[in-house]
């Protein structure tokens, strides 16, 4: 009996370049991988809703951050600033691009697959997954990656400086022309190679080390590919962060 396995995150700060979960064929025919999809878009809300305040902090301190900038003078910077409330700034558009992200990533990863197996119905390779996880992270990013610029502005704005996300992409096409919703798409797009490949490395060699010296305990237990993922994203994410922090500084940028 075939088994699907998660490749679980254990948060969800809004960063999300995980190479998409593989879903068996009968997953596939019966419907049941849009319920997977729904059910991770659902997760995903929760995560970032509760974690939003830490997302804001880590943006803060990439874009306005020094030596002499300490956490928590930061956060009571924020709270002087806008009160409790504001530190959920950019929350809601990174919860709207959940579902437009994850359609677009799955559509693209399911038609690299396709591309790759040809005519043959053979599972793919960690280095085949990698790739396709590489191209559906990357087609799904340019795409939304408007959004995420939003996302950063919205999360670093003053009290009053946008009444709404349409305002704020209102105001800063305006000021700063089409051309601004792109800032920082080169790294972030060189981002998504080494998170997706040591991500996924670390996840199959952990997982495969772990059935190596258990053989006779079948497939390993939700706790155990917990913490497989975790370990494997937080690997993915030190060896990208640089990229990110480029990234959301020039996002950050204007005129």
């Amino acid at each position: 009996m075939a088994v699907q396995e998660v490749h679980v995150q254990y948060l969800d700060f809004g960063e999300d370049m995980n190479v998409p979960d593989d879903f068996t064929q009968k997953e596939m025919l019966t419907g049941m991988w849009w319920r997977h999809l729904v059910a991770g878009g659902v997760a995903g809300m929760v995560s970032r809703t509760f974690t939003a305040p830490l997302d804001r902090l880590k943006v803060f301190l990439q874009v306005h951050g020094t030596k002499q900038t300490k956490l928590v003078s930061c956060l009571r910077n924020m709270l002087a600033e806008g009160g409790v409330w504001s530190l959920w700034r950019g929350n809601g558009i990174n919860v709207l691009k959940i579902a437009p992200e994850s359609a677009l990533k799955f559509m693209a990863y399911e038609q690299a697959k396709r591309v790759l197996r040809g005519s043959s119905s053979r599972d793919l390779s960690i280095y085949e997954r990698f790739v396709a996880g590489s191209f559906a992270g990357g087609f799904s990013q340019t795409i939304i990656y408007p959004l995420e610029v939003l996302k950063t502005r919205l999360a670093l704005r003053k009290t009053g400086q946008y009444s709404s996300i349409a305002d704020a992409a209102k105001k800063i096409y305006a000021k700063e022309g089409l051309r601004s919703f792109y800032r920082g798409y080169v790294p972030n797009l060189l981002g998504i190679i080494p998170y997706a490949g040591i991500d996924l490395a670390v996840y199959e060699t952990l997982k495969n080390y772990y059935q190596r010296q258990n053989e006779s305990e079948g497939n390993p237990g939700v706790l155990l590919l917990l913490a497989c993922g975790t370990t494997s994203s937080t690997c993915g994410q030190i060896a990208s962060y640089p990229l990110a922090l480029v990234r959301t500084r020039l996002q950050a940028q204007s005129k």
